[in-house]
């Protein structure tokens, strides 16, 4: 018969059901599901070809010329064949694969042999002719299918030539099995074209499903990420807009007392003429004017920022961001140190949104510094790849440093290092230095010896 494939009826592997574009279109794939076919013809044949020779009606009817021993060796010989293709199948592999116009030359010679030990061009044994070129169209092209045609046509012609006694019945016989042999392979080769034309476009509609199926599913991610960003920003307004409530509230409930203390106390100094209880005085006027000022700089901060981009000075909003941290516990014992570029210019951008960017960042590197240790904040005007000018804003400590394998999600909503984190500064931050700021900011470096963020804004004036 045909060369063998992993034969599903005897064990092999079945094919999975949710191929993937490659398995569904690839040809050697293609060959071992049609070979999977092949086998069960395969076996279905010997089996019936031991029952046809060996089972007593089946057997007298084969003639006085008929040799049973010889038949169930040329069977025997068959099954070894098959078995060796079908242990190579489990392996994947195709025997004699590049080899095929061999492989229907053996079915000739094999088929044909048969036909001779039994009762010759009318020995049942020729039906095996058309289970060859079945196989042979469900496997191979149509040009290695006629060429098997061609095969079986002189193989069943010089078994006719080789008989001993042809009569004219045989010879009728023979014509017919010939003509029905042409028929047949033109009829199976017209039939298997469109199943595998259809096979085709149904491979091609499921690469085309698997893929609209992937891309559906990166679009469902991309859109559950920016409703979970939508969700943490408006978590952190939320959290804001309290603050800022906190704040005003707390600001006329300390301030109002805080100026009929500082009224009373300039009244003493004016009629106190001792020169030391004025000089405590003026400490104590002093300190209410800072709790003032502190007052005003955390409303200032918390109150609704301003969305409108103005010409701002960079280094006035940095200084006004560490103004606002010196009042952090996070602080003290620490030293803040100030770099900035002499040329730097007034740019156009968000005021409170850039103050907010730079607070952030300032209180991480102060969580991250133990007592000693230095902060340093740097400005520089540099050329960006494009050769724009931009303005580079960076924030380096001494700290413990971010651990290597969370330096890619320090900008993901909700992860954070810290112990009582809520992992929404380094986000928030990236946010407003993207969509409000129009810049950039990255993590230049995080180990051991510190940790350093970077911030690009376009110069525009």
């Amino acid at each position: 018969m045909s060369s063998a494939a992993p034969p599903s009826s005897l064990g092999s592997p079945r094919p999975n059901p949710a191929q993937t574009p490659d398995s569904v279109t690839d040809p050697l794939a293609r060959e071992l599901r049609a070979e999977s076919i092949t086998v069960r013809i395969r076996w279905v044949g010997l089996a019936v070809g031991y029952l046809l020779v060996n089972i007593g009606d089946a057997n007298s009817a084969a003639g006085q010329g008929s040799s049973q021993f010889e038949l169930n060796a040329i069977l025997t010989l068959g099954a070894v064949y098959a078995i060796i293709d079908t242990v190579r199948s489990w392996k994947g592999r195709v025997l004699l694969a590049e080899f095929r116009i061999l492989i229907s030359l053996m079915e000739a010679l094999f088929i044909g042999v048969l036909c001779y030990f039994d009762e010759g061009v009318i020995s049942p044994f020729r039906f095996y002719y058309f289970l060859s070129l079945l196989v042979c169209a469900i496997r191979h092209s149509p040009t290695l299918t006629f060429a098997t045609l061609g095969l079986h046509a002189l193989s069943y012609t010089l078994l006719g030539l080789l008989a001993d006694k042809a009569g004219a019945e045989d010879a009728v016989q023979m014509l017919l099995t010939l003509v029905f042999m042409g028929w047949a392979t033109w009829a199976i080769i017209a039939l298997t074209g469109l199943l595998k034309a259809a096979g085709a476009r149904l491979g091609d509609l499921n690469a085309e499903l698997l893929e609209n199926q992937t891309h559906l599913e990166q679009r469902i991610r991309a859109r559950t990420k920016d409703l979970q960003e939508s969700q943490a920003l408006l978590v952190q307004q939320e959290k804001q807009a309290a603050f800022g409530l906190l704040a005003a509230g707390i600001a006329h409930e300390v301030g109002n007392p805080l100026a009929s203390i500082s009224s009373i106390v300039q009244m003493l100094q004016r009629r106190i003429t001792d020169e030391y209880t004025n000089e405590r005085l003026g400490m104590v006027l002093g300190q209410l004017h800072r709790i003032h000022r502190t007052l005003q700089e955390l409303v200032g901060f918390s109150r609704p920022a301003n969305q409108q981009a103005a010409l701002v000075d960079v280094h006035a909003a940095i200084n006004d961001a560490l103004n606002i941290a010196k009042y952090y516990k996070r602080w003290k014992g620490k030293k803040v140190n100030t770099v900035f570029a002499a040329e730097m210019q007034a740019i156009r951008t968000i005021y409170d949104q850039l103050v907010q960017v730079v607070l952030n960042l300032v209180l991480n590197a102060l969580d991250a510094t133990e007592e000693g240790a230095a902060i340093t904040v740097t400005t520089n005007i540099e050329e960006s790849e494009s050769g724009d000018a931009i303005v580079s804003i960076c924030i380096a400590d001494e700290g413990h440093g971010i651990p290597a394998d969370a330096h890619a999600q320090i900008f993901e909503p909700y992860f954070t290092t810290k112990a009582t984190g809520t992992g929404l500064g380094l986000f928030v931050c990236r946010q407003l230095a993207q969509q409000e700021l129009k810049g950039s900011i990255e993590l230049v470096r995080s180990d051991s010896f510190g940790t350093e963020f970077r911030i690009w804004l376009p110069m525009i004036r």
